[in-house]
């Protein structure tokens, strides 16, 4: 149970706090017509991209070291609370069908567990300690990197996961929606998006939590081209685990290679499904088992593997 000198304290800690700030030129929005709120909050949402342009240095800094750890073997671990956590397993959970990632490359680690991805668990972002225990359960190495998430920037589940992955010798990430923040201070790059205040004063789900969202998109999305996991704009290892999936499949080695419809199935025929080497059997004039063998010998990166073959 917290004090009331605790619950004072709390109280001025969020009030010092961008993402929690009162805007009283909203104080009657509830008598707006629905048109007029519409458009009122989707103003301003169209000042977040802007918001995430201002630390483009930091992000691209942070994906050039997540890149480097994965390209040794390396994960990519998301730790975060409520919407923050959230955020993070989402994007975790996108990497395997459209990266073809392994599950344990990229993770997320929402304080609670699972459940707290439908139901609120009361006090798990408050405990530091069920952090510690989250990421020693997937015993981390030196080339992992984890990402903590929080809106506020003082959640503490995310600013231990950080401190605890740093002590640990794996990189740190912090991303936050405030200046100045503790999580920044903690991890190794510091990603501070200061959106502002939110429509809803303290409904960091709105405005930080889209700016969240946009830059783990750019860390999970831009360290995979770095790994190789594009050819171009191509989702090249793409996993075919659905009809979609499949005819996206098609799709891709088409365009890659300008081939036919009955190359292109040969040539995924020859490789159990799988696009990248199906391209380098079109584009290098090989068989299955050899594009296997040049995707292997250039870390899958699929212009390396082009590149040997026509040595």
């Amino acid at each position: 149970m917290t004090s009331p000198s605790d619950s004072r304290d709390l109280q001025a800690q969020l009030g010092s706090l961008t993402t929690e700030a009162f805007r009283p030129e909203l104080a009657d929005i509830d008598r707006l017509p629905t048109l007029e709120l519409a458009r009122l909050m989707n103003g301003e949402d169209t000042s977040v991209p802007t918001a995430v342009a201002e630390r483009l240095p930091e992000i691209a800094a942070a994906i050039d070291a997540v890149a480097e750890r994965m390209a040794r073997g390396g994960r990519l671990l998301y730790a975060g609370a409520g919407t923050a956590g959230r955020l993070g397993v989402l994007d975790a959970s996108e990497c395997p069908p459209t990266f073809n990632t392994d599950p344990s490359q990229v993770v997320g680690l929402i304080a609670g567990g699972p459940k707290a991805l439908v139901t609120s668990i009361e006090g798990a972002e408050d405990s530091a300690e069920l952090a510690r225990t989250d990421l020693d359960a997937l015993a981390l190495t030196r080339d992992d990197t984890v990402v903590g998430i929080s809106a506020s920037g003082r959640t503490p589940y995310a600013v231990s996961a950080v401190e605890h992955a740093r002590a640990q010798g794996a990189l740190t990430v912090g991303l936050s929606c405030n200046a100045d923040s503790p999580l920044a201070a903690a991890a190794e790059h510091g990603i501070e998006i200061v959106v502002g205040p939110e429509l809803l004063t303290g409904s960091t789900r709105l405005k930080a939590g889209t700016a969240q969202k946009l830059v783990l998109n750019m860390l999970s999305t831009i360290t995979m081209i770095r790994l190789g996991k594009t050819y171009g704009n191509l989702m090249v290892d793409v996993r075919a685990s659905n009809d979609k999936l499949r005819a996206r499949s098609r799709r891709i080695v088409a365009l890659a290679t300008g081939a036919e419809d009955a190359e292109v199935e040969r040539a995924l025929a020859a490789t159990d499904g799988e696009v990248k080497p199906a391209i380098l059997t079109i584009l290098a004039d090989v068989d299955g088992p050899t594009a296997a063998r040049l995707l292997a010998d250039s870390d899958g990166h699929l212009r390396a593997a082009l590149a040997a073959a026509a040595r």
